[in-house]
């Protein structure tokens, strides 16, 4: 990592001087560094949220390690060529995850032809900032078919990656000037639900159980003064995976919190939910959410009276 920052243009360096402090690149990296680079995760994408003119999102959330159907094909052909040749366990043991991904592969063909339908839908509306812009996590899979889609729509498309040792770059479906890379979950968690009008749940693993679970807990404890309508798309994949009735029964959640998400089985029905759900949030209740970008408020908690 560089240890200086260049200065804004224009401003001399004076010869002899120390730079400034905000120039000093072992300064910002440090620990004592940390709450400016929290800041900047905050004020930059807000910056470059105004000047794209983006009020609010559809979140896609889903596996990385899903393929397009073309991918996954390919490499189940060509493990059975492999096969065909040299018939090893490991090959067939291969061929077997191959196939199963093969089996995935059209949740990302799904998350691709919703992100179609809906950004179509949204580019249509009437509106003097872009509304309800398909968001991912900027990586591949579900992330990427998200993008993509919405990218063949001709719409804008957002993608909210994270800075890991071990993880891959952007996908290249994002709109440039809406490709942002976090190094702080928590901030690249903030633009995901505070911007969100609705979130599609497409299958995944750990990180799309955490972000699902949540934004439930956002949706339920009504901590945010708007509406998040959540999708959980495939019930042939999330049935098994969460079984929700047994929290009802343990009395951990309520009857009614039942009703936080829906389950959806195909690109139309899961558009037509989403049209349904946003069309009566199309002019919000908060002036803050009409803005650019429309960052919702936080309900206030009450306050209390001072103990004598």
């Amino acid at each position: 990592m560089d240890s200086e920052i260049l200065p804004p243009d224009g401003m001399p360096e004076a010869s002899g001087h120390q730079p400034l402090a905000y120039m000093m690149g072992d300064f910002l990296h440090s620990p004592d560094g940390r709450p400016l680079r929290l800041l900047a995760e905050y004020l930059e994408p807000l910056r470059r949220f105004r000047r794209q003119r983006i009020q609010d999102t559809v979140v896609f959330f889903g596996s990385a390690r899903i393929l397009s159907t073309q991918v996954a094909n390919q490499q189940l052909d060509d493990l059975a060529g492999k096969i065909k040749s040299n018939p090893t366990d490991d090959l067939h043991a291969q061929h077997k995850r191959a196939q199963k991904a093969a089996e995935w592969s059209r949740y990302y063909e799904d998350a691709r032809e919703l992100a179609r339908l809906h950004t179509t839908w949204a580019r249509s509306l009437k509106a003097p900032r872009d509304r309800f812009v398909v968001c991912s996590g900027g990586g591949p899979g579900i992330m990427e078919a998200a993008n993509r889609g919405a990218a063949e729509a001709g719409g804008k498309t957002i993608g909210l990656n994270i800075f890991l040792p071990f993880e891959q770059g952007s996908n290249p479906y994002i709109t440039p000037e809406l490709n942002f890379t976090f190094r702080y979950f928590f901030m690249r968690k903030f633009w995901f639900a505070y911007l969100a009008k609705a979130m599609v749940v497409f299958p995944g693993g750990l990180g799309t159980l955490d972000e699902t679970f949540e934004m439930l807990t956002l949706v339920q404890t009504k901590k945010l003064s708007k509406q998040i309508e959540v999708l959980l798309y495939g019930s042939e994949y999330w049935n098994p995976i969460i079984n929700f009735q047994p929290l009802v029964d343990w009395g951990a959640i309520s009857e009614d919190d039942l009703k936080l998400f829906t389950f959806v089985n195909s690109p139309q029905e899961a558009f037509e939910e989403l049209k349904r759900r946003l069309e009566p949030q199309i002019q919000s209740r908060h002036a803050q959410e009409n803005r650019a970008p429309g960052i919702a408020r936080t309900r206030n908690a009450p306050l209390r009276k001072p103990e004598v």
